[in-house]
């Protein structure tokens, strides 16, 4: 028999949303070390003389450590105590961070951004896990888009912090890789300050009861091999892909392809990020509204998911319009829509078993991953063509594609609302 944890001392019923919003805060520093490359992409790539498509593998190997990290940790997740997990792995993304404005070459610059990939795969088992945890499936959607939503904060701040960090001087990228790499310590602190040592264990602490009514638990290989987890592989590759094409590339796209300044496309990137976590968290709360006043939570998902879906698609109008007020119009809305539908994914990924959440996080993050040659056949693209357009306007329409896959697979019975039955 497993042997239980002694319960936790009662919390208020407010501490969850405060835990919310220290994974929103997690979120945002896991961003913030891997929006600093592509903020000085442009700087980077003239300085150590790459063609775009080098610059697509430096994306590459970051991806593909993320998947395997994914994996790894996902396990950990499930194993070890998340309230030591979390924070050694916070700490060992933000130090790699820091090194990276200490290379001096490509290689060493590829090295240093495989093991962010690896270390920043950390996050979601362990924070996926936690809402989880601490929510009710009806509240999930709202919990993870806070959640979510961290990593457009953390991409807001970062363009901001580099433009005032960066000089004329080409190397001056360097030091806002090390200034942001030391924001993990606060978080680490807080983290330990938050949560005690008893309340995070499943099926043992008082904040756990209720987000456990009414979850199976079909047991690992059974879910593993199940419809809705493949349902849950195809989403996530679908949305992700598309999401770090854009986190990748758009101030490519903006410098490169529409000719603005470095600076315009700094602030702009913040802006588009502020739209993105503005979808985000819209997504989770009409998800949660909807839920309360429709027939059924699944309903309510498949209607969010779609919504923001179409928002994303809006990338091929992006990609046939000229630089202007329309243009970035038109990107405000993709951001807000790419992000927006990173909720509902979550929400379907927990339903699917509560024993098991870090491993079908991990396993989940590795199909998410495994389609990172992407953005190296994206950077080739460009190289062949000159030209962003055609690679930017199909990669929005990966989230509808995903949209399809749900709202053929997915049985109605296996995600009904509680409230509602």
């Amino acid at each position: 028999m497993e042997r239980l944890s002694p319960l936790p001392p009662a919390h208020p019923a407010s501490w969850k949303w405060w835990i919310c919003g220290l994974l929103l805060f997690a979120s945002m520093i896991n961003y913030m070390d891997r929006q600093t490359l592509a903020n000085a992409s442009v700087r980077i790539t003239s300085q150590f003389q790459l063609r775009q498509e080098q610059y697509g593998n430096l994306e590459m190997a970051f991806g593909w450590a993320f998947a395997a990290g994914s994996f790894l940790f996902g396990f950990v997740a499930d194993r070890w105590p998340l309230r030591w997990v979390y924070p050694a792995v916070l700490f060992l993304w933000s130090a790699t961070g820091f090194a990276t404005g200490l290379v001096h070459d490509y290689t060493g610059l590829l090295v240093c951004r495989t093991f962010l990939g690896f270390f920043e795969a950390g996050h979601w088992p362990c924070a996926i896990k936690t809402t989880q945890l601490l929510l009710t499936p009806s509240d999930r959607a709202l919990g993870n888009g806070i959640l979510q939503s961290g990593t457009s904060l953390g991409a807001v701040i970062t363009p901001l912090i580099m433009r005032a960090l960066m000089t004329d001087e080409i190397g001056s990228w360097r030091f806002s890789f090390q200034a942001v790499g030391l924001f993990g310590i606060a978080w680490i602190a807080a983290w330990f300050f938050l949560v005690g040592k008893n309340d995070l264990h499943t099926g043992t602490s008082q904040a756990t009861a209720p987000a456990s009514a009414g979850l199976t638990d079909p047991g690992l290989w059974r879910a593993v091999f199940s419809r809705r987890m493949l349902i849950v592989l195809i989403m996530v590759a679908c949305i992700n892909t598309c999401w770090q094409i854009l986190r990748a590339w758009l101030p490519k796209f903006l410098m490169e392809g529409r000719g603005y300044a470095e600076a315009s496309a700094l602030y702009f990137n913040s802006l588009f990020y502020i739209a993105s976590d503005a979808g985000c968290l819209g997504a989770g709360a009409l998800a949660v509204w909807l839920a309360q006043r429709g027939p059924s939570l699944l309903k309510a998902r498949l209607s969010v998911f779609f919504i923001f879906a179409i928002l994303t698609a809006l990338t091929t109008v992006a990609a046939l319009s000229p630089r202007g007020w329309f243009l970035l119009a038109i990107l405000l809305l993709v951001g807000a829509g790419a992000l927006g539908v990173f909720p509902v994914y979550h929400a379907l990924s927990q339903d699917i078993s509560a024993r098991h959440q870090g491993k079908i996080t991990g396993l989940a993050g590795l199909a998410a991953w495994g389609f990172s040659p992407v953005q190296k056949y994206f950077g080739r693209l460009v190289d062949q063509t000159g030209s962003f357009n055609l690679g930017l306007g199909l990669a929005g329409w990966l989230p509808l594609l995903a949209f399809v896959c749900l709202w053929l697979g997915w049985r109605k019975t296996e995600t009904a609302n509680p409230q509602s039955s």
